[in-house]
């Protein structure tokens, strides 16, 4: 069981809709910030923008800024490596695993223009001017934004910079690791933003404790002063058939219980 103080905010489930994949990549929004958006920020990129690319769908004039230091020269040629020889042996026999293989293409026809990918490292404090960028200046003079954080394990050291940014946010996704180890951290940032949380669910790429404590959450936490919520605390139970979906498709689904 995980804490009370985690349970999101009750929101209309008419106002919910899931951007992204159905599986590692999608999240669930209040659809409301869609079109109120003029950027996405995103911390973390990998090789998956599904949700980046879905939602400028709805929102064409919305730009796409990514940061992430990792994914570099090396990092399309070594996935493009394995995922080829898994082409041969016929791992790979499925259309979207074939298209999969060519996945730089695609990165390269999506960051251009208005969308832009910067090898930099998110941080809290810059020790290397080149290749580091806190929060605030990935930010930068953009308002009414859609941050997404999902840099495996760092976020905790960036969370006082999310709130210093609170007035030019309308959505914020933030993915939670190891987190046992991090509940105090948590528990700190829900008890000093002024953001609300509107919604919850458990990776299943990570584990439960005996405790029933998911090791990785994500949240989606709006702008109360833009987009009006309920002042009281949902019942709904975690996850929500037809918005949640595995982030491993072929590991166990993660039923979240709140402690009473």
């Amino acid at each position: 069981m995980i804490p009370t103080y985690l349970k999101p905010y009750h929101t209309n489930l008419s106002n919910l809709i899931r951007l992204g994949r159905k599986s590692d990549g999608g999240y669930v929004i209040d659809k409301r910030v869609i079109n109120k958006t003029n950027a996405i920020i995103t911390c973390g990129l990998e090789a998956e923008w599904s949700f980046e690319k879905q939602f400028q769908k709805y929102n064409k004039n919305c730009k796409i800024l990514a940061f992430d230091h990792t994914v570099n020269k090396k990092f399309w040629a070594e996935r493009f490596l394995k995922d080829f020889i898994a082409l041969l042996l016929l791992k790979k026999i499925k259309p979207k695993q074939i298209i999969d293989v060519f996945k730089f293409l695609q990165y390269l026809a999506f960051f251009r223009g208005k969308n832009k990918h910067y090898l930099k490292k998110i941080v809290s404090t810059k020790i290397n001017n080149n290749n580091q960028a806190t929060i605030t200046e990935a930010i930068g003079q953009n308002k009414d934004i859609v941050l997404k954080i999902d840099i495996e394990g760092d976020e905790y050291k960036v969370l006082k910079d999310v709130n210093k940014n609170f007035k030019k946010l309308n959505l914020v996704i933030i993915e939670f690791h190891n987190i046992k180890k991090n509940l105090k951290k948590i528990r700190s940032f829900i008890n000093q933003t002024k953001l609300r949380n509107i919604h919850i669910n458990a990776n299943n790429y990570g584990q439960v404790d005996i405790n029933g404590i998911p090791q990785v959450i994500e949240m989606t936490l709006i702008n109360p002063k833009k987009f009006k919520i309920k002042n009281f605390k949902t019942k709904r139970n975690y996850p929500i058939k037809g918005l949640d979906f595995k982030n491993h498709k072929r590991g166990p689904s993660i039923r979240i219980i709140f402690n009473k």
